[in-house]
């Protein structure tokens, strides 16, 4: 069979594609390399827990066309993302907020945290940051920087702040309230059910085909569509030719336990450079569950090498220039449209992958 439409990668950016195709009445192949549809927001359910099986994924928008749209296929809970963080045997709130400051200075007015915080950047005479560490110290002060950001942050990248550039971090938002609220968008929660069946719903009646490697069989695969959407890595669509894009990646250490309630709370960060995974997660907590077991899962920052999972593109100077670079080569393709996480080199939250899929969509689908 022809089809209109080669979708590579059953994400959401490829079946949201997938989908509008197929109401314009557009035929579409979506082929996926791994044994699963819904890319990383793919939910597994264990002992009746929906696991996020590539890290927690927090549906949250200030868009209401797209949050209307998600909804179209599911229903979302009311869960509100208010991650703990924890250093040495110390909790503290996240965002940084009143509960923060009250918790690290026992103070209980925003001008007392403020006058601390302005004290502590005061006494610092950084005037040009030259890195990482520097611009986190002129933004939050001493302590925050220390117990909060640095060992986090170290174990996210790989590197000492010191070694990390400065832009890395524009701005750390410092809230006088006492509001745990992560998101500051209008709209957030997770699908009771989990991500997977929003994918399934996207792609019904659309021809699926797992475990489908496009690049190893690249030449009968074109020749099956008129056009091709391609969600994967842009670098390695080329083979690499112009040079490596970097990464980021996360390996999960995923187990059930015989308890109830493991932490307390979905997200906890673990702040300290010496406790070697960055955060815990516990599933069941994104959708109140009464389970009498649970799901925890570990998450360690590593280097990206081919063949690893891409989670986090490296957008520094030499990145981005290397993807422009790729651009203009996609930029001439007359039969492929690059699109997504891998396919455009940017982080996107959810609602912005729909987003640019549907503004894709009413360009192509005319």
């Amino acid at each position: 069979m022809h089809y209109d439409y080669l979708v590579v990668g059953a994400g959401l950016y490829g079946a949201v594609f997938a989908h509008e195709a197929k109401k314009k009445g557009k035929t579409c192949l979506v082929i996926e390399k791994r044994n699963h549809i819904a890319g990383n927001i793919y939910c597994e359910n264990v002992e009746g827990i929906n696991v996020h099986v590539y890290g927690a994924h927090i549906f949250h928008t200030s868009d209401k066309f797209i949050w209307d749209y998600i909804n179209e296929f599911a229903e979302f809970n009311n869960y509100i993302n208010s991650p703990i963080a924890k250093y040495k045997n110390e909790l503290y709130n996240l965002p940084f907020n009143m509960n923060t400051f009250s918790k690290m200075w026992g103070i209980s007015t925003p001008q007392e945290a403020k006058d601390i915080i302005a004290a502590q950047i005061a006494d610092l005479n950084i005037t040009e940051p030259k890195n990482l560490e520097e611009q986190a110290l002129s933004l939050v002060g001493k302590d925050v920087y220390e117990k909060l950001i640095k060992g986090y942050t170290e174990k996210q990248w790989g590197r000492d702040c010191k070694e990390l550039p400065s832009f890395i971090i524009k701005r750390l938002p410092l809230r006088f309230v006492y509001d745990n609220n992560y998101f500051n968008d209008r709209y957030q929660g997770i699908p009771i059910g989990g991500y997977t069946k929003i994918v399934e719903k996207m792609l019904e009646g659309i021809e699926v085909r797992l475990d489908t490697d496009y690049l190893a069989n690249r030449e009968e695969f074109d020749s099956m569509a008129d056009k091709i959407v391609y969600t994967g890595m842009i670098d390695q669509f080329y083979d690499y030719k112009l040079g490596v894009l970097e990464y980021r990646s996360v390996r999960f250490e995923t187990e059930t336990l015989a308890t109830d309630n493991y932490q307390g709370n979905a997200v906890v960060n673990y702040t300290e450079r010496e406790v070697p995974y960055t955060r815990i997660i516990e599933h069941k907590h994104f959708e109140f569950g009464k389970q009498p077991v649970t799901v925890i899962s570990r998450e360690y920052s590593s280097e990206w090498h081919k063949g690893d999972e891409p989670y986090y593109p490296i957008n520094n100077e030499r990145n981005n220039e290397l993807y422009q670079r790729y651009r203009e080569l996609a930029d001439k393709e007359k039969r492929v449209i690059f699109g997504g996480r891998l396919g455009g080199y940017k982080y996107y939250d959810m609602d912005k992958v729909i987003k640019a899929a549907l503004e894709m969509c009413s360009e192509e689908l005319v």
